[in-house]
């Protein structure tokens, strides 16, 4: 068990990344009379616009401002983004006033740019655990760290030739066995040094230059992928992308499981966390699984903190983890308990474990796959609980709770 280590990753004195960009100006020509009258972004896949999907998992990657930046139609995309908020994301529209291209729509934006962000296509998506990229965030000797897609099929793609770590060129559209660019980037705000003019393509004009110079890094990994660019793949994501969305849960009781249960936590210097805590969490975001806590948070009923103190804590444990490269998607607690001497929380509740209303309640808001699910607890009452949500359930008694999730669920 270890608590908390010295900050690592940090730019400037804070957290490093915080802010996703988004791509989202393009006309969309290839699409036809499809884009006539709707920006690409916000055509219609699975019954919902794409760029929910993009919000979808900014939110989940522990995004506090999602930047979009538009251009074509850009009131379409306004009047349904600017300023809504979802969950702890902001969005925000940044619009420009005739095309800059990929790289000029950064420079546009440069006054609402972070030190260090993500920056996304807006019509394109991969699953793919984007933190994973901020591992080098606070070392000087890169601009962009490109995420690439293996295993990719056809000759639609330009392949990327990547060499330990580090992108050394790129080949025009062809079958190949070298893996694509995906669309996803972590990248320095320093990257505006090199555009010299507008408009500027960051494909064409920025990338080559900071290949050649040894600054453009890249991270190849395997998952699903989608282009909504052309119509073909605008028909097949109808079907798939909504599919991607369909994952495995890993629904983690908090107290002796994450961190050492000491008796009602609720600050953050009172955290010690369980050996391979964070990384069994990372190596389940890596397998495209959603990643919950569900935890009883009696203490609260019985006047020893307040709810507050178990949002701060949640927020912390996340800013934590994800210093790390893990996330967890959602934080579910119950703060009731019969016995409680807070009138507002003294009595039983459905969410209270053994009861399994936490569980049901994820399982309702996210598209999980029970038959891939799984509780992992430390008390007979977390494998109650699984048992009458109808996952599996497996007590954890101490130890690398990596090694113990590896042993019994695999990937």
């Amino acid at each position: 068990m270890w608590r908390s280590p010295p900050p690592t990753g940090y730019i400037g004195g804070k957290m490093a990344v915080t802010q996703a960009v988004c791509l989202v100006g393009g006309r969309g020509t290839r699409l036809g009379a499809l884009t006539d009258e709707t920006p690409k972004p916000v055509l219609p896949v699975g019954g919902r616009p794409f760029l929910d999907y993009i919000v979808h998992e900014a939110r989940r990657f522990g995004m506090k401002r999602l930047t979009l930046l538009t251009g074509y139609k850009s009131r379409e995309i306004e009047d349904l983004y600017d300023g809504k908020t979802f969950g702890s994301l902001t969005v925000e529209v940044v619009a420009e006033a005739s095309p800059a291209g990929t790289a000029g729509a950064l420079l546009n934006a440069a006054d609402r740019l972070d030190d260090a962000f993500f920056l996304l296509n807006g019509d394109s998506y991969f699953d793919f655990n984007w933190l994973s990229l901020a591992e080098p965030v606070g070392r000087p000797d890169w601009t962009i760290h490109a995420a690439l897609a293996t295993g990719i099929v056809g000759s639609r793609y330009g392949r990327v030739r990547l060499e330990n770590g580090q992108v050394r060129g790129f080949q025009a559209e062809g079958s190949s066995d070298q893996p694509i660019n995906a669309g996803i980037y972590l990248v320095r705000r320093t990257v505006l040094d090199g555009i010299k003019s507008i408009p500027c393509s960051l494909e064409r004009e920025i990338l080559p230059g900071l290949a050649s110079s040894g600054r453009l890094l890249g991270t190849a990994a395997k998952g699903s992928f989608i282009d909504i660019g052309i119509p073909d793949d605008f028909a097949r994501a109808q079907t798939l992308l909504p599919s991607f969305m369909h994952r495995p849960a890993a629904f983690f009781d908090r107290d002796g499981i994450l961190n050492r249960d000491d008796g009602y936590v609720h600050r953050p210097e009172q955290i010690v966390w369980m050996d391979g805590a964070i990384e069994a969490v990372r190596w389940l975001n890596d397998a495209g699984f959603y990643c919950f806590v569900i935890t009883n948070q009696g203490g609260v009923a019985h006047g020893y903190y307040e709810e507050r103190h178990v949002h701060d804590l949640h927020a912390w444990m996340q800013e934590e983890m994800q210093r790390h490269g893990a996330h967890i998607d959602s934080f579910e607690h119950c703060p009731f308990h019969p016995q409680g001497v807070v009138e507002a929380y003294s009595r039983e509740s459905e969410y209270r474990k053994p009861q399994p209303g936490m569980i049901l309640k994820l399982q309702r808001e996210w598209t999980t796959d029970p038959s891939r699910s799984f509780v992992v607890g430390d008390r007979d009452t977390d494998v109650e609980a699984a048992i009458a949500a109808g996952v599996p359930g497996y007590k954890f008694e101490g130890g690398n709770l990596l090694h113990f999730l590896r042993d019994r669920v695999g990937r």
